[in-house]
C-alpha cells in the first residue's frame, strides 16, 4: 500500500500514513490532537488547517491524503483544556494501601526461609514462588530484601495478603501509586506517596481515543470489533503510561516503585481500558459486560511505566451509563453518610445525578449532549484559551471574561450559560427560547447594536463590536435551541429522579456540583435558564474534581476502596429516558 508523508506545523511533527487515510487521522497518529466534537464526521466544522500552496481552510476529517502534504493547523483547531480541575473535595485518609512492603533478613535466600521469615504478617504463603528468589540469588544481597505485598481481600472482608514482587535491599520507603479520572474528553492523574498520602504531582492531557470519536456511542461503534476495541484500549494505555512517566519525572519518582492505578470513569471508559466488551452498552436496554471492579497486572495490559507486577485497578460501576466516575464520587463527598436531603449534579455530555433521601441513594443519567462542551454552537468550544468563560452586564453593555486575557474567539459552556441568561434578563429571548423583535424592547444603544441579522435570522453579538465579521463571536436562534436541547434532559432528569423519591424541588437541602464544567458555571445564570432548580444560592457547592477524589481515597486507603464497592452496589439507579413521564418532563424543562 502506499504511504505519504505528512508534516504538521507549528508542531514539526512527521508521520507516514497510507494513502485514501484523513487528514485528521495524520495528526491523531502524529499526536496532533484536533478539536473535533462530532468525531471526525464532518457536521461540527471545527478541525479546519491549511495545506501550503492551497487557498484557504479545510476540514482535516473530510480530506484524503493522496500526497506528500505540508499542513498548519490553527491554535483555535486544536484540543485544548485550558481549566483542568487536578483537585476536589477532600476528606480525611489515613494511609493504608493495598500494597505493602515488608523488610526482611532472611538468613538464605530460599522458599523456606523466607516463609519463616514473613510466618505471622498475614501473609498468603503458598504465593511465594522460586521463580521470584531466582534473580535475588544472583545479587549481593546481605542487606537484605523488600517483600511486597498485594491485599486481594479474602472471604468475609478479610486482609489476604499475596507476594507479587521481590527487591534487594530497603525499598520500603518507595511506595507510590497513580489516581486516574478517565473522562471522555480529558484524562488526569495524580501520583500519591502511598506512605505518607501526599500528593506529588498532577498531570493531564486529552483523551486520545478522541480521534475515534468524540462521546462514548462513537466509540462503542468502533469498538464493535476486536480490531476496533484493541485500537482503543491500545490508546488509553498509552495515554496512561505517558502520563505515569510524565509524573515520576516531575516529583523524582522511580517509576519501577509504582506499584498500583486507580482508575474511575464512565462504563465505557473503564470497559475499553479493560478490554470488556461494549456492545451492550450501546443498545437497550444499555447494560454493562460487568459492573464489579476489574484488576489487571501491568505487564499483562501493557502498561510499561510501572512496577510490572504492579496492578490496575478500576473501580466498581453502578450501572450501563452510571459508571465508576459517578462512585468515586458518592465516595469522595461521604453521601451515604450526609444527613441532608443533597442533589449531587456532574455535567458533561452525558449529566450524572445522584439524589440522597434519607437513607437511599438514587442515581440517573441524561443524555445532555454535547452543545454544554462546545459542540452544535456555531462560535462553541471547550474551556481553551480564547473562549469566553463568563459575562454579566455592566454599565449598560456586556462585560466578558475570556481564557487567557486575549481576545475572544469562542464560547464555552459556563459563558454559553451566562449569556443566555443575560438575554433572558434582558428580555431579548421569551421564556420559548424565540429572539424577541428589539424594536420592542426597552434596551441601551450598546445592548441595541449587538442585536443584528446574520443571514436573514435573529443573532446577538458577544465579542468583536469593532473587529472585522470574521472575529466576530456571536449566537444564533439554533445555539439557543441546542442549549435548551441541553439544559432540558438535565432538568428533566433532576425533575424525574425527585419525583421518583417522592420529594420535590422544596425538599432539597443542597446542591453539590462535580466536575470541571460544574465548578465554573456561576449559581445565578444556572437557575435563571432552568439547568438547576432554584434554591438558596449558599446551598450550591462546587466539590471540583470529585471523581479523581474518591479515586484517591481508594488508591490510599483499602477500607474506602471496600466502601467502594459497597456504595456502587448499594445506589438505586433510576432508568430516566424510558420513563412514560420524560417526554413531558423534557418538553416541560426546554422553556426557560
Amino acid at each position: 500500500m502506499q504511504h505519504h508523508t505528512v508534516r504538521f506545523l507549528p508542531d514539526d511533527r512527521t508521520v507516514s500514513i497510507h494513502r485514501g487515510a484523513t487528514l485528521f487521522e495524520a495528526a491523531a497518529k502524529a499526536g496532533v490532537i484536533l478539536n473535533a466534537v462530532c468525531g471526525g464526521g464532518g457536521t461540527c466544522g471545527k478541525c479546519v488547517v491549511r495545506i501550503a500552496d492551497q487557498e484557504g481552510l479545510i476540514l482535516a476529517c473530510q480530506t484524503i491524503v493522496e500526497k506528500d502534504l505540508l499542513v498548519t493547523v490553527p491554535q483555535e483547531s486544536r484540543f485544548y483544556k485550558h481549566q483542568i480541575l487536578g483537585e476536589g473535595i477532600e476528606r480525611e485518609t489515613a494511609p493504608m494501601p493495598s500494597i505493602r512492603k515488608i523488610f526482611v533478613r532472611p538468613s538464605g535466600f530460599t522458599k523456606q526461609a523466607l516463609t519463616v521469615s514473613l510466618q505471622g504478617r498475614e501473609m498468603n504463603l503458598e504465593q511465594i514462588d522460586e521463580v521470584l528468589l531466582k534473580d535475588l540469588e544472583k545479587n549481593n544481597l546481605s542487606e537484605g530484601i523488600t517483600v511486597i505485598c498485594l491485599d486481594r481481600f479474602g472471604q468475609n472482608g478479610s486482609d489476604v495478603w499475596d507476594l507479587i514482587g521481590i527487591e534487594a535491599g530497603d525499598t520500603t520507603g518507595h511506595l507510590y501509586g497513580v489516581a486516574v479520572d478517565m473522562g471522555t474528553t480529558t484524562v488526569v492523574a495524580k501520583l500519591l506517596d502511598l506512605n505518607s498520602g501526599q500528593t506529588l504531582a498532577t498531570v493531564s492531557e486529552a483523551n486520545p481515543q478522541i480521534q475515534f470519536g468524540d462521546d462514548v456511542i462513537s466509540r462503542i461503534h468502533h469498538a464493535q470489533t476486536p480490531t476496533g476495541r484493541d485500537q482503543l484500549r491500545k490508546s488509553m494505555v498509552k495515554c496512561l503510561d505517558r502520563l505515569i512517566r510524565q509524573l515520576c519525572m516531575d516529583s523524582g519518582v522511580e517509576s519501577v516503585h509504582v506499584y498500583e492505578v486507580i482508575s474511575a470513569g464512565n462504563t465505557t471508559m473503564g470497559h475499553l481500558l479493560i478490554g470488556l466488551p461494549v456492545q451492550s452498552l450501546g443498545q437497550a436496554p444499555y447494560r454493562a459486560f460487568s459492573l464489579v471492579p476489574q484488576e489487571r497486572q501491568a505487564m499483562e495490559i501493557g502498561l510499561s511505566s510501572m512496577c510490572p507486577q504492579g496492578r490496575l485497578y478500576t473501580l466498581a460501576n453502578i450501572a450501563g451509563f452510571v459508571g465508576s466516575d459517578t462512585t468515586a464520587v458518592a465516595l469522595a463527598v461521604g453521601l451515604d453518610e450526609i444527613k441532608k436531603t443533597t442533589l449531587v449534579v456532574d455535567i458533561g455530555t452525558n449529566g450524572e445525578l445522584l439524589l440522597k433521601s434519607g437513607e437511599y441513594i438514587y442515581a440517573a443519567s441524561c443524555a445532555a449532549g454535547p452543545a454544554l462542551e462546545g459542540a452544535r454552537i456555531r462560535y462553541g468550544s471547550r474551556a481553551m484559551d480564547g473562549a469566553i468563560q463568563s459575562l454579566v452586564l455592566a454599565d449598560g453593555d456586556l462585560d466578558v471574561d475570556v481564557i487567557g486575557g486575549g481576545k475572544a474567539h469562542s464560547i464555552c459552556g459556563s459563558g454559553l450559560i451566562d449569556a443566555v441568561a443575560i438575554l433572558l434578563e434582558l428580555g431579548i429571548l421569551d421564556t420559548t427560547g424565540r429572539f424577541v423583535d428589539i424594536e420592542l424592547l426597552q434596551v441601551s444603544d450598546a445592548i441595541r447594536r449587538r442585536c443584528v441579522q446574520i443571514q436573514g435570522q435573529p443573532a446577538f453579538i458577544l465579542a468583536g463590536m469593532d473587529g472585522d465579521s470574521e472575529k466576530k463571536v456571536f449566537l444564533t436562534q439554533r445555539d439557543i435551541r441546542e442549549t435548551q436541547l441541553a439544559k432540558g434532559a438535565i432538568r428533566a432528569g433532576i425533575d424525574l429522579l425527585l419525583a421518583q423519591a417522592g420529594l420535590g424541588v422544596e425538599d432539597l437541602e443542597q446542591i453539590l456540583l462535580a466536575g470541571a464544567f460544574g465548578s465554573y458555571i456561576r449559581r445565578e445564570s444556572a437557575i435563571r435558564i432552568g439547568l438547576l432548580p432554584s434554591i438558596p444560592h449558599d446551598h450550591i457547592h462546587f466539590i471540583g474534581n470529585a471523581a479523581l477524589s474518591g479515586a484517591q481515597m481508594a488508591l490510599l486507603n483499602r477500607d474506602f476502596r471496600k466502601q467502594s464497592v459497597m456504595l456502587a452496589g448499594s445506589i438505586r439507579y433510576v432508568e430516566i429516558a424510558h420513563q412514560a413521564a420524560f417526554q413531558n418532563a423534557f418538553a416541560e424543562a426546554m422553556l426557560f
